[in-house]
């Protein structure tokens, strides 16, 4: 029975720091100074071993990329990151506040212009909360 691959969680800590360093084209050192210095914080296994998940070596391969190719320095990286941070934070912050302001622009439609409506046996009509005056409709005397 052939066995199906499974996606890995991007938090998922899976990855010991010699392969996390292999897959970000790092030294191990490079790994436990970045660590030391807060740029990346992976998890620990119970042993107390560096644990890295695949949103780990991304943020690595950034750093590399960030510090070779830019010319930036490991402080201005720091700062680069914690913005990030904080922009992916507030996205997620304004993606909530957006659904939660659509959801009551949803009901504040309902209580205008409602769709359902009651009838009562006397002929009166409810539409939402409001009640409308009810037109005869049946012929006189029945």
């Amino acid at each position: 029975m052939p066995t199906q691959l499974q996606k890995l969680e991007a938090d998922a800590a899976v990855f010991t720091i010699s392969v996390a360093a292999e897959l970000a084209g790092m030294h191990p050192q490079t790994l436990r100074t970045y660590d030391r210095m807060g740029l990346v914080r992976p998890e620990r296994s119970r042993g107390r071993g560096r644990r890295y998940s695949p949103r780990d070596v991304a943020k690595l391969r950034l750093i590399q990329h960030l510090s070779q190719d830019e010319g930036i320095n490991l402080q201005g990286i720091r700062r680069i990151i914690d913005l990030e941070s904080e922009l992916d934070l507030l996205r997620a912050k304004v993606e909530q506040l957006t659904e939660m302001l659509d959801e009551t622009r949803r009901q504040t439609m309902m209580m205008r212009d409602p769709r359902v409506f009651t009838a009562e046996s006397s002929g009166a009509v409810h539409l939402g909360r409001r009640r409308i005056k009810a037109q005869q409709l049946a012929l006189p005397g029945r």
